[in-house]
């Protein structure tokens, strides 16, 4: 055949894997099927090498995850990693940090912060209505008297105790008091108190 530029050539309808098609094989030319092609290009192209590619990659108008999207915009796989939307079996402990509150004559615990709290009162308080109620949080907030004792607090009105009767501390110097409790509603917590702890 003639020497000829590729575009001087006659289009080729669509390629297909029956196609036979020339190829230059050490100054002889040779025929290979789409098919031989094909295995080419996917045992030597695209397993064996790494592709670099700039800008987007798309597959249908559709962007195709690359390897740097993991952990960026796409979450990386993880076996271990828990979901919010299923039941789940823990094979090793799971445990919240306790988070100190700011001691203060109102003392506003951040539900969104933490389950479990501790504050040591230096002076008579008020422990205010929690900002960021779930209902269903549980969790422990324990009052710890400084070294002079006898401290007080008051309670705001999301507090739910028993019969409705707000506790009294224990009012030893150093002494360690706890409520346990449970977001009822965004605005109702049940709370049991527990008094006296070393």
């Amino acid at each position: 055949m003639a020497n000829v530029k590729i575009s001087e050539l006659t289009a080729a309808g669509a390629a297909a894997l029956a196609n036979e098609y020339e190829i230059n094989e050490a100054g002889t030319s040779k025929k290979v099927t789409g098919t031989q092609m094909s295995t080419l290009f996917k045992a030597d192209l695209l397993d064996d090498t790494t592709a670099n590619f700039t800008g987007t990659l798309q597959n249908g108008g559709s962007n195709v995850v690359v390897d740097t999207d993991i952990g960026s915009t796409v979450q990386a796989h993880d076996a271990d990693t828990a979901k919010t939307d299923v039941t789940q079996s823990f094979s090793k402990a799971q445990r919240g940090a306790i988070v100190t509150l700011t001691d203060g004559a109102t003392i506003t615990p951040d539900f969104a912060t933490a389950n479990n709290f501790t504050v040591t009162l230096a002076g008579n308080r008020t422990l205010a209505n929690p900002t960021n109620l779930t209902a269903g949080q549980t969790g422990s907030i324990f009052i710890v008297q400084d070294g002079t004792g006898s401290r007080t607090l008051a309670y705001g009105s999301y507090y739910d105790f028993v019969s409705g009767v707000a506790p009294t501390l224990t009012t030893a110097a150093s002494s360690v008091d706890r409520i346990d409790y449970v977001v009822r509603t965004t605005g109702s917590i049940h709370a049991v108190f527990t008094a006296n702890y070393s």
